[in-house]
């Protein structure tokens, strides 16, 4: 999907009616409860799937008429779309409960001054003995804090290059889009490019990457920003 998303990026609307988005709509409900599925593994019980699906249903309607007529590519990029209209939605209301979120102020703060008075990133074992913090809640707290500002691939794309005039969903400018993306990808070290592929190709769950790497879902989301801001700094 990776590579593939630079064919797929911009292709013109085609005119449908509202029967034929309907139709369309069911054929790739699938697809929508597969992201919500991996989305919901990283979030509190207290969201509602059902209301993640049907946000992740607006994301698929915005793909459908961003796109044109569905093809073999359609499915990757419909996932980019739905993930990040479903990520939106989350950052827009904050989903955590208050009491959470006054404890991840807290612990955000003490993080921050603890760097400070060490003038450098404090380790783990540092900040749980700082903040008097037990491994489970401060695995929780990454894996919150992690999860609410989890960056998408979506995101990423919006920081490729101008194709200098050339038509955007010309061959042209595809392979040049496509030749960035491998560019961005070849910053990232084994275990980056793995994690990526793995979330954004194969659609694993957090929770599923975790125990493909033998890591906590916590340092997955930690590998998964670090790629991207790598990806980022390249595309500049």
């Amino acid at each position: 999907m990776l590579t593939a998303y630079a064919e797929m990026e911009c292709a013109a609307s085609a005119p449908c009616t509202p029967e034929d988005e309907q139709q369309q709509l069911l054929a790739h409900a699938a697809l929508v409860k597969r992201v919500v599925r991996q989305l919901s593994s990283s979030l509190p019980g207290a969201v509602d799937r059902e209301d993640l699906y049907q946000v992740g249903l607006l994301g698929l309607l915005d793909a459908l008429r961003r796109y044109g007529e569905p093809d073999e590519r359609f499915p990757a990029y419909a996932v980019v779309r739905v993930r990040g209209a479903i990520l939106d939605e989350l950052r827009r209301q904050d989903w955590r409960p208050r009491g959470v979120r006054r404890e991840s102020h807290r612990i955000r703060d003490g993080v921050r001054e603890l760097t400070r008075r060490l003038g450098r990133e404090p380790t783990p074992a540092e900040i749980m003995k700082e903040l008097q913090l037990t491994p489970e809640a401060w695995r929780e707290f990454e894996l919150a804090e992690s999860a609410g500002e989890l960056a998408n691939f979506d995101e990423l794309m919006h920081e490729l290059p101008d194709t200098h005039g050339v038509p955007r969903n010309s061959p042209e400018a595809q392979l040049l889009l496509q030749r960035s993306i491998e560019q961005a990808l070849g910053a990232l070290d084994e275990r980056e490019q793995r994690v990526v592929q793995l979330y954004y190709e194969f659609d694993l769950s957090l929770k599923e990457i975790a125990a493909v790497l033998g890591v906590t879902e916590a340092r997955v989301c930690q590998i998964n920003k670090a790629a991207l801001k790598k990806m980022k700094d390249r595309l500049r």
